[in-house]
């Protein structure tokens, strides 16, 4: 939280986070991303993320990418990505 309001001090266009729910309670995860997702409405904030929580991630996502082995294998809307077989199969169990 501290690291994100630092960086939102700046006032940015983009926010860049790299699995910002790595070693966090899975309540604390949600509270992180739903106050994300208000901040992007707020104040007109994109933002990207990198995670590998697939569940979290397609849920407080418009646009999503998977990623194998640095490769995008799929990408489209969250909501859709949530739908494939595939990614149920795969990254949400």
């Amino acid at each position: 939280m501290l690291a994100l309001a630092r960086a939102l001090v700046a006032r940015p266009k983009l926010l860049l986070l790299d699995e910002p729910s790595l070693g966090l309670a899975p309540t604390i995860v949600r509270d992180f991303y739903d106050l994300v997702s208000s901040l992007t409405h707020e104040m007109g904030l994109t933002v990207l993320v990198v995670e590998q929580n697939a569940g979290i991630a397609l849920e407080s996502t418009k646009r999503a990418y998977v990623l194998e082995v640095g490769r995008v294998v799929m990408e489209g809307a969250s909501e859709e990505l949530q739908q494939d077989e595939r990614v149920k199969r795969s990254y949400l169990g």
